[in-house]
């Protein structure tokens, strides 16, 4: 089975090489597909130095229609998806990730942070939904529609399919992993500002 991951990145020079460089060392994915959505730093540029493929928009979509244009892209039987602004990734997270996806245990994998930060630790055990680190078998993401559409509210509109459709779903703990928060990347007040339009964005996916 063909394994192709893909990572949506917004501004992501300081964290993206680090991803690549760990991701690239696993076996059993076939394929990295990056999509720079919009990203006015170096992200793309490392991306491609790097040999990935690269997707690279001029201006900000959104999420959702960075992994559409991933998925598009994507000749794959079993789809990875991660964040780009991860800290602390391993081989293991990504293989973990995979395997109950490949062994026919899982028709989705969902990874949710332990033993990180307390904040991103305790937002993802409140609401695993949210996690943006998945695998999945193609098929699941041929039922789900306006996926391009969704630009924060991508990973709550994956997990209502998957319990509309009766998916199996697994739950992967990513020990000692977190990402850059908003605050951290925007400063205090932008980030504040973007997580309030992330959290807006989710409330009308789940009217959707």
């Amino acid at each position: 089975m063909r394994t192709v991951c893909i990572i949506p990145a917004f501004n992501e020079e300081k964290t993206i090489k680090d991803i690549l460089e760990v991701v690239k060392n696993v076996e059993i994915i076939d394929e990295i597909i990056v999509v720079s959505d919009g990203s006015n730093d170096n992200t793309a540029k490392i991306s491609r130095d790097m040999g990935v493929f690269t997707i690279e928009y001029e201006e900000n979509k959104g999420k959702g229609a960075a992994l559409k244009a991933g998925i598009d892209n994507a000749n794959a039987d079993i789809l990875l998806f991660l964040d780009a602004d991860l800290i602390g990734l391993t081989k293991e997270h990504v293989v973990s990730l995979l395997e109950p996806v490949l062994n026919d245990d899982a028709d989705m994998t969902i990874g949710i942070f332990a033993n990180g930060r307390l904040a991103t630790d305790l937002a993802q055990k409140v609401a695993p939904h949210l996690s943006g680190q998945r695998a999945m078998k193609r098929i699941v993401l041929n039922n789900i529609d306006n996926i391009d559409i969704t630009r924060y509210g991508v990973e709550v509109a994956l997990t209502k399919l998957v319990e509309k459709e009766n998916y199996r779903v697994k739950t992967v703990e990513l020990k000692d992993m977190t990402h850059i928060m908003k605050e951290e990347k925007l400063g205090l007040k932008k980030g504040f500002a973007a997580r309030m339009k992330m959290y807006w964005e989710i409330v009308k996916c789940l009217k959707m």
